[in-house]
């Protein structure tokens, strides 16, 4: 076991974990997110929580990160310049035939990142076999080359045809555009994705060139802070397919990092539905659990199936389509920092904007005025009054006047009917991104554990309970840093895939073999653990299912029956038609700690005791309620009540009992039916 830190920087709060593997220790802090500097964020908490012996005892420090996904968002990254092969100059601005909204008729596609006068052809040509049917022209290489020196271009992004069957062209055209005196980032597609369809290679390209210019000056920086504190060890970022990157690979393959922060939060819920699935039994359902992450800025939910995550293999985040390994979290506007309004027609709305992490809610008093969830969950008790973490004092009065307005417009009676109707409509919402990751796949919620974390988490868990009619909540130990946690428990991943395109033989095994082998000495870890998946489909169909294979073990029949298996459970039948193989993908797997405990909840100190004033939605009214340390709970605990830890609050309803469990998770399950 070694020492790590795991940090998670979110839309309000920055989270911060460490287990400190010589003595067991826990530490856990919570800042506020500086979003203008995201590092300033991570380091102050460093500096609450981690002293510079303990920084300098630490092997890994873990992190996850938004920078890349907020350059997209904010379309604030690098000037780039496209080199392409003559006639697919445009395929960023042609697209695909689809549309993101079929009813919206005013719907347009999002700019691309690359305008037309960047994007240069040159003369080549390579076909799907990989033969060469035209060499490249060097000269159209220089003029390009010319061209973005003219424009002012940060970095380059070079796509040709069929570059994933013959990269040699992308070579060729990279020592050119050297040679030629450019000196910024270069990314070439067939290193950055390996696989055919040219729209999504181009666009998964371009992204990687245009995030590069804001991700590696950040990680560098951040690298730079933490060593001028004392740290010794390795800074790793985590992949949007699960795991973690060095923080080179993660520099020079940034595209792999855009969603690492919520990947974060389901990785941890698998390992913590893997390790208590025997424990607790199938009774309580959690073999299927629904990751509930409930920050200040979002609501992030997963389906983890029998202790795995959901993984695909592409993505898209604003409109822009990646090829990369992509745990499938979804994602809504429905989080702590959420606002409240009311629209035209005088109904009440919550979301997707967030007052974030500067001003805040209201009842932050950090110059925030606008009616948010948080200020609705204080109001109603659901939040012990007083600190929370980040030395945040909240005040009542301050919540209680920015909900007051929406009376009015909104023709509800008072204050109380406000803030129980923006809870409400903020649950209603998480419910609905859950039905999406479960119902629209075919899997009843109802049958699952919701495992609710994140700093708002625990304080909605009933409430997803009672929308989606589950019977079992799991709160985990520091549930509020939760996120975090699962950074501390990442493996150091690499992937790699290359399309091949053949019917599924007796002659096929052998050459996935070579392919994989391949991969596997480009990823250059020779003490991982290896995985080999293959997409495969039947003949004449479009879409593929990914199956795991085990090289030299499987023969064609298990992989027959085990791609046979999954169509059936996606599409509820079977084909007889042949089946081919479309792209091998190979994953490297560096365990950083064969021994994967759960990382125990630091006491909560002093506090915590009494009653408090508290909301039932089960009763429709106050009540006094007591609150109870989660240290303390002993035995069942009937609601009303609330049970504090030092990152969060678990609210427990009427009609709903919690106990600890003696693995340190708390457990909510349902007495009876509203």
């Amino acid at each position: 076991m070694t020492t790590v830190i795991g940090v998670d920087v979110g839309g309000t709060f920055t989270d911060l974990v460490l287990h400190d593997a010589a003595t067991g220790e826990i530490r856990v802090a919570k800042q506020p997110t500086t979003p203008s500097a995201p590092e300033r964020g991570v380091l102050a908490a460093v500096d609450a929580a981690v002293p510079a012996d303990l920084l300098a005892r630490c092997r890994h420090f873990v992190h996850g990160t938004t920078v890349g996904l907020n350059a997209l968002l904010e379309r604030r990254g690098a000037t780039v310049g496209l080199i392409t092969t003559a006639g697919f100059r445009d395929v960023l601005e042609i697209r695909r035939g689809d549309r993101d909204d079929p009813y919206d008729l005013f719907w347009t596609p999002p700019p691309p990142l690359v305008p037309r006068r960047l994007r240069l052809e040159v003369t080549e040509r390579v076909a799907a076999d990989g033969s060469v049917v035209r060499d490249l022209e060097p000269e159209d290489v220089r003029r390009a080359a010319e061209a973005f020196a003219a424009e002012g271009v940060d970095a380059v992004a070079i796509v040709l045809v069929n570059s994933y069957a013959n990269p040699a062209h992308e070579a060729r055209a990279a020592e050119l555009l050297r040679q030629a005196g450019f000196a910024g980032p270069v990314s070439l597609s067939h290193e950055v994705s390996g696989e055919y369809r040219e729209y999504e290679r181009t666009c998964t390209t371009v992204v990687d060139a245009f995030v590069r210019h804001r991700m590696g000056p950040y990680l560098h920086n951040l690298d730079r802070e933490l060593r001028a504190r004392g740290f010794a060890g390795e800074l790793l970022v985590t992949r949007s397919g699960g795991g973690a990157l060095a923080l080179a690979e993660a520099a020079a393959r940034p595209f792999e990092t855009i969603l690492s922060g919520p990947v974060a939060g389901a990785a941890a819920t698998a390992r913590l539905t893997a390790s208590l699935g025997p424990s607790l039994g199938p009774s309580l359902g959690i073999g299927t659990a629904v990751a509930a992450d409930v920050g200040g800025t979002s609501f992030d939910t997963a389906l983890i199936e029998d202790g795995r995550l959901p993984l695909l293999y592409q993505g898209e985040v604003v409109g822009l389509p990646l090829q990369s390994p992509w745990v499938d979290v979804r994602s809504v506007g429905a989080g702590g920092g959420s606002v409240a309004y009311a629209d035209a027609g005088g109904l009440l709305r919550v979301g997707p904007r967030s007052a974030g992490a500067d001003p805040g809610p209201a009842c932050y008093q950090r110059g925030g005025t606008e009616p948010t969830v948080t200020d609705a969950a204080l109001h109603l008790g659901m939040i012990p009054r007083g600190h929370i973490s980040g030395g945040i004092e909240l005040s009542e009065d301050a919540a209680a006047r920015a909900l007051a307005p929406l009376a009015g417009p909104t023709g509800i009676d008072g204050v109380d009917a406000v803030a129980v109707g923006v809870v409400r409509i903020a649950a209603a919402h998480m419910a609905q991104a859950v039905r999406g990751v479960t119902v629209e796949r075919g899997v009843d919620p109802r049958g699952a554990a919701v495992v609710a974390f994140g700093g708002a988490g625990p304080v909605f868990g009933c409430l997803l309970a009672d929308e989606l009619d589950v019977d079992t909540v799991v709160v985990p130990p520091n549930a509020g840093n939760f996120s975090a946690v699962g950074l501390v428990q990442a493996d150091i991943v690499r992937s790699a895939a290359r399309t091949m395109v053949r019917p599924l033989d007796d002659e096929a095994l052998p050459l996935v073999e070579g392919v994989a082998q391949a991969l596997f000495e480009r990823l250059a870890q020779p003490e991982a653990v290896r995985e080999v998946d293959l997409d495969l489909r039947h003949r004449g169909q479009e879409h593929t299912l990914t199956i795991p294979v085990r090289l030299g073990e499987d023969d064609l029949a298990a992989v027959s029956a085990r791609f046979s298996e999954a169509y059936h459970r996606a599409f509820g039948h079977t084909l007889p038609d042949p089946l081919e193989i479309v792209t091998v993908r190979a994953t490297g797997r560096v365990v950083l700690d064969t021994d994967r405990p759960l990382v125990p909840a630091p006491p909560s100190g002093e506090g915590g005791r009494g009653t408090t004033r508290l909301w039932s939605f089960r009763r429709g009214a106050w009540t006094e309620a007591p609150v109870v340390r989660r240290e303390d709970l002993d035995g069942v605990a009937e609601g009303p009540l609330l049970v504090v830890e030092p990152t969060a609050t678990t609210y427990v309803d009427a009609g709903f009992a919690a106990e600890a469990h003696e693995s340190g998770c708390l457990l909510i399950t349902r007495k009876d039916r509203p």
